[in-house]
């Protein structure tokens, strides 16, 4: 008698043995990918966005630097022209002095007063027709070591030379210095200081700005392959 009968194939009951399931090349049960699938590679580290923050702190710390030359550089011209201006030579009224004198460095006769008072200028023997006195059309003044200078007179004179300068005024000191306008180039030099500076560094770090935010942004959302 057969302890192990066969199962009828129509038995819809009827299972193979375990043993006998087939196996994938991966053995029983194992998972196979699809076709074409490829496993991912290895993390890669994630490094810092380029470019730095660092270049735009430093161009507009760079801005802040050339607007400071800019502003001394402005202030030391316009005192070098106030110094230069200033009388070099002074007297007291009634006194005469001799002084070199050139057209052009624009000679001028200033005065200083407490109070207001008639003032006489004259230059040379006041018998040549070609040295003139000219009154300024504004008023011009001028501080040195806190005494206020005020201009009274343009000096003409046909030549550079030796010249004798008298001046009379109840309790006035006079003396004999430039004209402001004889420095026009460095309060001109110093205006272009104070705007030209400041002006390339804002530039320099507006562009510097926008290239590195737009760099940073790009760069985060195409990382590096």
């Amino acid at each position: 008698m057969n302890e192990n009968p066969i199962p009828d194939p129509a038995d819809p009951t009827a299972r193979l043995p375990h043993a006998q399931q087939p196996a994938g090349p991966y053995g029983p049960g194992a998972y196979l990918p699809p076709p074409g699938y490829q496993p991912p590679g290895p993390a890669r580290p994630v490094g810092p966005v380029r470019p730095r923050l660092l270049w735009i702190f430093l161009s507009w710390a760079l801005f802040l630097v050339l607007l400071v030359v800019g502003i001394v550089g402005f202030a030391g011209n316009l005192v070098s022209t106030i110094n230069d201006s200033a009388p070099t030579t002074t007297f007291d009224s009634g006194k005469t002095v001799s002084v070199e004198l050139d057209a052009k460095d624009k000679p001028a006769i200033y005065a200083a007063a407490d109070q207001p008072t008639d003032v006489q200028c004259q230059v040379g023997n006041g018998q040549d027709p070609r040295i003139k006195l000219t009154q300024p059309a504004g008023s011009q003044v001028v501080t040195v070591d806190g005494t206020k200078w005020e201009l009274l007179f343009k000096v003409g004179v046909p030549e550079a030379g030796t010249y004798e300068v008298t001046c009379e005024g109840a309790g006035v000191t006079f003396g004999v210095g430039r004209e402001l306008a004889a420095d026009t180039d460095k309060l001109v030099g110093g205006v272009i200081a104070l705007v030209a500076l400041p002006a390339i560094g804002f530039l320099i770090a507006l562009v510097v700005t926008i290239v590195v935010l737009v760099r940073r942004s790009s760069a985060r959302r195409n990382p590096a392959r």
